[in-house]
């Protein structure tokens, strides 16, 4: 039995919160006591499990009075799988790009110090691990660290925000109470959904765009998760609302081989016809960031669905065209 899979079992045993004899263990895993020892110090050390022998009972278990910085003997490493990887790479790399040698780095570097640890796989590769794995995110744009922090404590704490917010798509610079629900971080940029008083209505903010920001003693109003999910996160990309249309996309066979294995939205659908192509499904609600996805992919991508959609790329299409011809 790998190492990896001894732990799991071995912190599964001492979850449950009883006390386990030297023989049982090592009966149980068909481990030397040597090798028993060495997986009691890793869990201990790399895993942070306060694992001590009771002498009183003659036995190992966990002791509950050690303070322990959160439930870290439940957070293993060792045993992740490529979704948890990536989702703790991903953490380490904003923390490293969040606040570089600024005000939090006293408070970040323990933080990927302890990421770093769990993702070691036990080869001492851990100093390594920047260099061997990567998380790159293409079109990140500049944020300001005090506004960011200013609307994540707003968000734990429950209160509202006074933005001055520009509105890139029509230029325009406003004023904004809003009440925080969450904070999403989408293609390397952070949003922040938001009850917007103004509007009486739920709207995403990108965390970037916001010019000036206060945290105002009023309780911040509370929306339910599933209206959170219909308004925002009900149609592809960052740029949602509740009422969608569909839109079916065919791929050419060539890049039918990488987008059948892409995940567009959670509820699209998707199936090859009898020529190899790929045609694809997808809800949306605003389609500013499909249009350029579907731009991006020309000309191996066909719009068959809505005319609305359609002639949307197609505008595009001759727009890029004329000004390529005037600076030609």
């Amino acid at each position: 039995m790998p190492q990896s899979e001894r732990l799991i079992r071995l912190m599964h045993l001492f979850g449950t919160g009883n006390t386990y004899s030297r023989g049982f263990l090592m009966a149980e895993f068909e481990v030397s006591r040597a090798t028993l020892n060495r997986d009691l110090e890793r869990a201990r050390d790399r895993l942070g499990a306060p694992i001590v022998f009771d002498r009183d009972r003659n036995g190992y278990r966990l002791d509950r009075s050690q303070p322990l910085v959160g439930a870290q003997y439940e957070l293993p490493g060792m045993w992740l799988n490529a979704q948890e990887i990536h989702a703790l790479l991903t953490m380490q790399h904003l923390l490293s790009e969040l606040d570089a040698g600024g005000l939090l780095s006293g408070h970040i570097q323990p933080l990927i110090e302890r990421l770093t640890q769990m993702l070691d796989e036990g080869t001492h590769a851990s100093p390594d691990l920047a260099r061997r794995i990567r998380v790159q995110t293409v079109g990140a744009r500049r944020m300001n660290l005090p506004h960011f922090q200013a609307v994540g404590s707003a968000l734990l704490r429950r209160q509202r925000l006074s933005l001055t917010y520009h509105g890139r798509t029509r230029d325009q610079t406003s004023e904004r109470e809003v009440s925080p629900q969450r904070l999403v971080h989408h293609r390397g940029n952070w949003y922040l959904d938001a009850w917007c008083h103004l509007r009486q209505a739920l709207r995403a903010f990108s965390v970037d765009a916001i010019t000036q920001v206060a945290v105002l003693d009023r309780p911040a109003l509370d929306v339910a998760d599933t209206e959170l999910d219909a308004t925002l996160g009900a149609g592809y990309g960052i740029f949602t609302g509740r009422k969608t249309a569909t839109a079916v996309l065919r791929f050419s066979p060539q890049r039918s081989r990488w987008v059948s294995a892409e995940l567009w939205h959670p509820r699209q659908k998707g199936e090859f016809d009898a020529h190899g192509r790929f045609v694809l499904s997808v809800p949306y609600a605003d389609p500013t960031e499909l249009v350029m996805d579907v731009l991006r992919h020309l000309p191996e991508v066909e719009v068959l669905e809505p005319p609305e959609l359609r002639q949307l790329v197609a505008d595009r299409i001759r727009a890029a065209a004329a000004r390529l011809e005037v600076a030609a």
